[in-house]
């Protein structure tokens, strides 16, 4: 049976279908956005974003995913054009809980754009349903019941501008530093994805004897500083090695993944990325270190390692600390296994071209390379260039000493200039999954920064984390 939808005031209606493995039963919910105050009967949900503060987003995205349970519990996805989606109940508070059977009314931000007829979800062979908001105007749209759809944990983000050739930048002061008495020097090659209402960094603890890795998450940049640390070392990752992590969630599979230096190229899993003790042992994409690798870094090291995918393949960027950037592939259906020999990507001299790669997908079939370099000051700085692919040629955009992508040349302090490096780092991200996908628009790069007058062995100098942000952005 066909169900419809009917939007008024500027408001259309798009959907994705996607067959769910198991039937469920009927079920009732009345999902409110904005405003807080559901009235709707027989039951009222309302969404709530970190258990306290009810959600409102301007073209906001909401998807609504009936899981395979009874009487009724439901994945709901939160989009701004900022935000990823969800497809987790975790820091989402419904209430009350939803009773059979079940229609759905589903009101939009602001409140006078209401998605107002109500769906009937069959008892069988629920798919996914995504509603977004556009400028455009729909009267009604007709889908099949069959057809409700299941969320995932990140959609497209939307570009609406572009890169400019040249980067102006503003830093906070040091956000992250070692914890006092934890006996490390460090804190190190952050990743991070803003994900479920929070910021989830991930980075290398540095000290005399090694490198490990740490987990913090916090709400607000204000409180980085006070966050607790998980030191990754006491989930299944495990003692030893590890260090320069980047996290992403696998789609596919459902999965978060992390993946980092242990000697080799390296992975863990975690179904859920708030819990920092859920992380798997290490696995390796090579048994061995290739040999493409082995013959190019010399004496030095092979680092860095770095996942993005597009619609086929999957990408494993990596460097050799010797002025070669290396990528190899294996199929999106065959990731992480079946990974290929490593062919140089891009090449310069040494210190021009030395570690810490990072590669985004910007919209319009454009994707972002970022590399560290040392420059004739001795301070590390960033460079890039762009590509129509993830495996085509990088041209230079901002890839220069005199026109870095961010050097402390073209970055404002809050303050006292606290670096002079700016050193490996990672976009915010709002879009979660594996193609990184990022707005060109209003950049922030979470870096690492060194008090120019540290001194030291390289694994005890004291690095900390602070913000980059944009200030020059076009759109």
């Amino acid at each position: 049976m066909p169900f419809s939808l009917r939007a008024g005031l500027a408001c259309a209606i798009t959907f994705s279908v996607h067959a769910l493995a198991a039937p469920v039963a009927p079920c009732t919910q009345y999902i409110t956005v904005d405003p807080p105050s559901p009235t709707s009967t027989p039951c009222t949900t309302w969404i709530s974003v970190n258990s306290t503060n009810t959600a409102s987003y301007q073209n906001s995205t909401v998807s609504v995913d009936p899981a395979a349970t009874t009487p009724c519990t439901t994945f709901i996805t939160l989009n701004s054009t900022k935000t990823a989606s969800h497809n987790s109940s975790i820091g989402v508070s419904i209430d009350p809980i939803a009773t059979t059977p079940c229609t759905q009314v589903i009101t939009i931000n602001p409140s006078t754009s209401a998605v107002s007829s109500s769906v009937d979800v069959s008892p069988s062979e629920i798919s996914s349903t995504r509603i977004a908001v556009t400028s455009e105007v729909a009267s009604s749209i007709e889908v099949p019941s069959s057809a409700v759809a299941s969320s995932s944990a990140a959609s497209t983000t939307e570009a609406t501008g572009s890169l400019p050739t040249s980067f102006e930048w503003s830093s906070s002061g040091p956000l992250i530093s070692a914890e006092a008495g934890s006996g490390i020097d460090g804190i190190k090659d952050p990743s991070i994805v803003y994900y479920d209402g929070a910021y989830h960094v991930f980075a290398s603890t540095a000290q005399e004897s090694g490198y490990n890795m740490v987990y913090i998450t916090f709400t607000d940049f204000a409180d980085a500083g006070s966050a607790s640390f998980y030191y990754l070392d006491q989930s299944s990752i495990g003692t030893g090695y590890r260090a320069a992590p980047e996290v992403f969630y696998f789609e596919p599979q459902k999965l978060w993944y992390l993946v980092y230096q242990n000697g080799n190229a390296a992975y863990s899993t975690n179904a859920d990325i708030t819990d920092p003790s859920g992380w798997t042992a290490p696995k390796t994409f090579y048994s061995s270190e290739p040999a493409a690798i082995t013959a190019a870094r010399g004496s030095n090291a092979w680092v860095d390692m770095w996942v993005i995918c597009d619609t086929d393949s999957c990408y494993l960027f990596s460097s050799d600390d010797n002025g070669q950037l290396f990528r190899s592939s294996t199929s999106v259906a065959d990731f992480p296994s079946g990974m290929g020999e490593p062919v140089v990507a891009l090449e310069d001299s040494q210190y021009a071209l030395f570690e810490a790669s990072n590669v985004y997908s910007v919209g319009d079939g454009t994707y972002l390379l970022i590399v560290e370099a040392i420059g004739n000051d001795g301070n590390r700085y960033f460079r890039s260039w762009t590509s129509a692919s993830i495996d085509g040629t990088w041209t230079g955009l901002a890839d220069t000493e005199s026109n870095p992508f961010a050097k402390s040349t073209n970055v404002v302090f809050d303050g006292d200039a606290w670096t002079k490096s700016i050193s490996h780092g990672e976009m915010v991200r709002t879009h979660v999954d594996q193609t990184l996908s990022i707005s060109p628009c209003n950049l922030q790069y979470l870096y690492q920064g060194l008090d120019p007058t540290a001194t030291g062995d390289y694994n005890t100098l004291p690095w900390s984390l602070g913000l980059l942000t944009q200030t020059n952005s076009a759109c």
